[in-house]
């Protein structure tokens, strides 16, 4: 998956629209990030994801999602969109 199909797919959702985050292409639910594309190109930074929620993700699917030691206490979980399935990714964006 890439963050162009991501994007396709939210900006398809009532008051998703697109800007940018840390220089790098995001999209946003009045102002405030949903998700944003990390430097890398692959990585796409989900917001609002619990401490529980995210420790399931990352057993159930580890080559998917991931966190680094920068966001382990913020509610955010790492996606390697190479590795996901665009159900899986709409499904976590549409749980907010």
């Amino acid at each position: 998956m890439t963050f162009d199909e991501v994007r396709q797919i939210a900006l398809a959702w009532r008051g998703v629209e697109e800007g940018t985050s840390y220089g790098t292409p995001a999209l946003k639910v009045k102002g405030k990030v949903l998700a944003r594309l990390r430097e890398d190109g692959d990585t796409l930074v989900v917001k609002g994801v619990g401490p529980d929620e995210r420790a399931w993700l990352i057993e159930s699917a580890p080559d998917v999602y991931y966190v680094t030691d920068h966001y382990v206490g913020w509610p955010i979980v790492l996606v390697r969109l190479s590795a996901a399935h665009p159900d899986a990714v709409k499904n976590l964006l549409l749980r907010e």
